[in-house]
């Protein structure tokens, strides 16, 4: 598998949101169930759990996501743990593949990744840098 940055249309599939924090004043606190639909470069699907916290002037949210499908042609699983917070001017997004969460073909797996949604819509950006596992 080759190093660099891949970008990965998807789509949200699911979206099942349970508020476990509603506050009279401050952000509401809620946990979502997200199931995603990638295409392209990376075929496959994935769940994902968020904790999310949305106020009037911001909000945020931190993830833990398994992705399964064919990555660049190699089959497998992975994890991804992700974050972001919008001021309602700039958004920013953060993440990484988890080491040691790669299974199968993906073994080895790790990278940094962003999420975007926009007028283009919904995109993976995957930046990959993958170690060979070392043999016994």
């Amino acid at each position: 598998m080759r190093e660099g940055t891949l970008t990965v249309p998807f789509e949200i599939t699911g979206w099942d949101e349970a508020v476990y924090d509603e506050p009279a004043d401050g952000p509401t606190l809620s946990r979502v169930t997200v199931r995603k639909r990638f295409t392209g470069a990376l075929e496959g699907s994935s769940v994902a759990e968020l904790l999310i916290a949305n106020g009037e002037e911001g909000r945020g949210y931190m993830a833990s996501e398994r992705v399964e499908g064919t990555l660049e042609g190699r089959r497998g699983t992975f994890v991804l743990q992700h974050g972001g917070v919008d001021d309602g001017v700039v958004a920013r997004t953060f993440g990484h593949v988890v080491p040691g969460s790669g299974t199968d073909d993906l073994r080895g797996l790790r990278g940094d990744v962003e999420f975007a949604h926009d007028e283009s819509g919904a995109r993976l950006l995957l930046r990959l840098a993958r170690r060979q596992p070392v043999s016994e």
